[in-house]
């Protein structure tokens, strides 16, 4: 026994010695829009901590804030190049590519809540349809982190569909410019740094910029006194994505490791920006704004006439068309249409 023991240990170093060497390593170059500083920008950070601790370090990442190395809307090209490895940016900055990523960076007028949108992509049958999508252009769906609905500014009253008429104010291009549009508004496309002189000046009545609590940060109520919450018409899905072949070519414990932290972080998104948008609302009145919360028929009254830009955008292409049914048939689960 005693001539053994020496080999057994001989053995088992080398097991271990074999164990380590064989531990596979991941190296992820990541950008995101958003700076280190901002709320978001915080949670992409905790994220990268989690995926390196959950990893013990075999998953090693190295993030990009406030697309640092290519512009936002490139942000996609770049990961499925080579370039970067993910994109921590958003879908709907791809419409030019395919409208179908319309359906999964802004729905417009679909969901009431990040909780009911995330629900969709993980139990709705959105994930297999939106992850069909990217692989189209070499990239894989991770997941999304969503903030939740956005809040208009308005210099004037915005109680109700009936408001919108001959409102004018700063939209996005895209579908949000019809669904206005529809609605007797007067949507006005321009950059997001004219809004505040834009609203100072009276070329526009009010702007949809962001979430309440990020609208207060960006002092918007400094200069107009009348908004709405909770939102109706914008929640924006931010996504992680990457690369297909740098994805395929993880290892899969790696694979699930990036999958676990990516929910975490749309929970805490979720319910960190709930805390944000609550403290905004509690403060405002204070500060003289007005808050209007749409009644259930006014949504509903939204809902209807984003739906009809959605036929448009869904007759585009097939993988929009196949987003649209998707999500309606979705939303009627939830009950939110019929």
């Amino acid at each position: 026994m005693g001539i053994l023991k020496p080999a057994l240990a001989v053995l088992t170093i080398t097991g271990l010695t074999t164990g380590v060497a064989l531990a596979e390593t991941t190296k992820l170059r990541i950008q995101t829009h958003y700076a280190p500083e901002t709320v978001s920008g915080k949670l992409a950070t905790q994220f990268v901590d989690d995926v390196q601790v959950m990893s013990n370090g075999e998953i090693q990442i190295e993030m990009f804030y406030a697309s640092s190395v290519v512009k936002s809307v490139e942000t996609f090209d770049a990961a499925a190049t080579g370039i970067l490895d993910c994109d921590m940016t958003g879908g709907a900055y791809q419409t030019g590519k395919n409208p179908a990523f319309q359906f999964v960076g802004d729905i417009m007028g679909g969901y009431d809540t990040p909780y009911q949108q995330l629900s969709w992509l993980y139990h709705g049958d959105g994930f297999a349809a939106a992850d069909n999508l990217y692989g189209k252009y070499g990239m894989k769906l991770v997941g999304w982190w969503v903030y939740g609905q956005e809040s208009l500014a308005s210099s004037k009253p915005i109680a109700g569909p009936a408001d919108l008429k001959d409102w004018k104010f700063r939209s996005p291009p895209g579908l949000e410019t019809e669904i206005f549009a529809n609605l007797g508004a007067k949507p006005i496309v321009m950059d997001f740094t004219e809004i505040f002189t834009a609203l100072e000046t009276g070329i526009i009545d009010g702007a949809d910029a962001s979430g309440i609590a990020n609208n207060v940060g960006l002092g918007l109520y400094d200069i107009v006194k009348h908004t709405n919450y909770p939102g109706f018409h914008s929640m924006p899905s931010d996504h992680l994505a990457c690369n297909k072949a740098k994805w395929d070519g993880m290892p899969e414990h790696h694979r699930r490791i990036m999958d676990t932290a990516m929910q975490k972080l749309a929970l805490q998104t979720a319910l960190t920006f709930e805390v944000k948008n609550a403290e905004a609302v509690s403060m405002l009145p204070s500060k003289g704004v007005k808050i209007y919360n749409w009644s259930k028929e006014d949504r509903a009254t939204f809902r209807t006439a984003a739906q009809k830009a959605w036929d448009g955008w869904a007759a585009k292409t097939p993988e929009a068309d196949a987003l649209v049914k998707s999500h309606r048939a979705y939303l009627r689960q939830l009950g939110l249409i019929k």
